[in-house]
């Protein structure tokens, strides 16, 4: 007579039964617990007023993961219509309201139940700067004007204030290489470059001792020191360099009477414009000059070589007190590293086509497209305001100039510059970074991360369960195995 198999009580199967269910509910319990939420987000509105336009940015970042690994991101962007607030100086009112259909974008954009909780910030830039050297009345009446607007909204209004040229460069720079997870990695990092219509910054990790501690600033970011180089030039943004330029190449013609003829080689030959003199003299970057109440005829030569030496006037590289310059006397050691050129160094250099070319290649390109005849530039480019359709041949000068002769960059490193609109979906500019960095949005030290990411944890749950079900299943295999004692019969 055979013995009965243990493993055909009951109780036994009960407790096999049990043990598999517990192994299934270890993993179901672990992936459960672990599974992402429903994402939720919080935003943030930033205002550039800059000096030719003002843009509204919407910022948007997971809501459970603020101050710690969320990150954040643009999902939206509205260009004001009109010019920036500074031009309403007149009209101070007319500031404030030119921003409605852009804030009236951004009250749909971002859902309702948090409009109250999301920051509102409004960051004027070297435009305002002028206003306020030239009549700080007018300037205090714009942004009275605007604030007072922009706290009609349901938002957490944060103020209106004009930054300094410092911090315009600064937080162009985090702006980039947070967008490039360069900060959280602690990775070499991208210098930024940036132009404007009213001034341009540059901006760098420089590994030589800064002589000017006016141009040095140092961050803390995620547990790491970054000494910092950065300059901004009021009045060398593209629009008020062309005020530079042209009131140069006047200084003959104030005498004159009538039939005043300036001839630029920095607009297409045939280009020929009446102008009045209160559109060159009107900013205080151009100083010391009696505007006479005249018009002159802007005519254009086309001369690319000419226009270079032209544009190399509002330069001074004869003044430097320091080890080495860019220009003007400021101090700026030599650029080292990768380099992101954005705003009007992105929008001119790719309307001309000059983006991915050497610097020799791009000078040869540049001089011909000046060389093109007015009539056949605006037929190639019918929808492009003619206005800033004629300024391009002088923008692109001006930027290869700057880079080259202002900033020292040559063709052995141009390739080091990266001409940059967007990094992912968010525009390159300060914007970003000034938002970061008033809401403590990046931890001066790394923030605590769990040992295991969220995959790798379920992966070691599902195989530590298998492990167990495995060697259950073995240990069962062992204990029905027959003994000696259980095959005997009992006689």
């Amino acid at each position: 007579m055979k013995a009965k198999n243990p493993w055909h009580r009951p109780w036994i199967i009960c407790i096999a039964v049990l043990f598999a269910l517990g192994v299934i509910a270890m993993v179901v319990v672990g992936v459960v617990q672990n599974k992402p939420l429903h994402q939720k987000y919080k935003y943030g509105i930033v205002l550039d007023a800059g000096s030719s336009h003002t843009s509204v940015y919407i910022y948007q970042w997971p809501a459970e993961k603020e101050n710690n690994t969320g990150k954040v991101q643009q999902i939206h962007d509205c260009n004001v219509k009109g010019k920036g607030i500074s031009s309403y100086s007149d009209d101070p009112k007319k500031a404030g309201d030119s921003l409605k259909d852009c804030m009236d974008e951004a009250k749909r954009k971002i859902p309702t139940h948090r409009h109250h909780e999301t920051p509102l910030y409004l960051g004027a830039t070297a435009g305002m700067r002028l206003l306020e050297m030239k009549n700080e009345a007018a300037s205090e009446k714009v942004l009275i004007s605007v604030e007072d607007f922009l706290r009609t909204y349901p938002f957490s209004y944060q103020g209106a204030r004009i930054i300094t040229g410092q911090e315009e460069g600064a937080f162009g720079w985090i702006t980039v290489n947070y967008l490039k997870e360069n900060l959280r990695k602690a990775s070499d990092t991208l210098g930024a470059l940036d132009l404007g219509g009213a001034s341009t910054q540059i901006t760098f990790v420089s590994g030589q001792m800064l002589e000017s501690p006016g141009n040095s600033i140092d961050f803390r970011l995620y547990g790491h020191d970054y000494h910092l180089y950065t300059h901004s030039f009021l009045c060398y943004g593209k629009d008020q360099v062309l005020k530079l330029s042209l009131a140069n190449q006047m200084q003959t013609t104030l005498e004159m009477t009538e039939n005043i003829i300036v001839e630029d080689p920095c607009f297409h030959p045939g280009y020929n414009v009446r102008k009045d003199f209160q559109s060159v003299f009107n900013s205080p970057c151009v100083k010391g000059l009696s505007v006479p109440e005249k018009e002159f005829n802007h005519v254009g030569l086309g001369n690319g070589t000419a226009c270079h030496a032209a544009v190399r006037e509002v330069f001074n590289a004869s003044r430097c007190t320091y080890s080495t310059c860019s220009f003007n006397g400021v101090f700026q050691p030599p650029v080292e590293g990768q380099f992101g050129a954005f705003s009007a160094f992105f929008f001119v250099m790719d309307f001309l086509n000059l983006t991915t070319l050497t610097l020799d290649e791009a000078k040869e390109e540049l001089g011909n497209y000046c060389a093109t005849p007015w009539d056949t530039i605006k037929q190639n480019h019918r929808n492009v305001k003619e206005k800033y359709l004629s300024e391009y041949c002088f923008s692109g000068t001006y930027i290869l100039t700057l880079l080259e002769d202002g900033y020292n960059f040559t063709s052995s490193n141009w390739q080091d510059i990266n001409f940059i609109k967007k990094i992912g979906n968010s525009d390159a500019g300060w914007t970003l970074g000034y938002m970061l960095n008033l809401t403590n949005m990046i931890p001066a030290e790394a923030p605590d991360t769990p040992p295991l990411p969220y995959s790798g944890y379920v992966t070691l749950m599902v195989f530590f369960a298998f492990m167990i079900l495995v060697l259950g299943l073995l240990a069962c295999k062992v204990f029905r195995r027959p003994t000696g004692s259980t095959q005997k019969e009992i006689i």
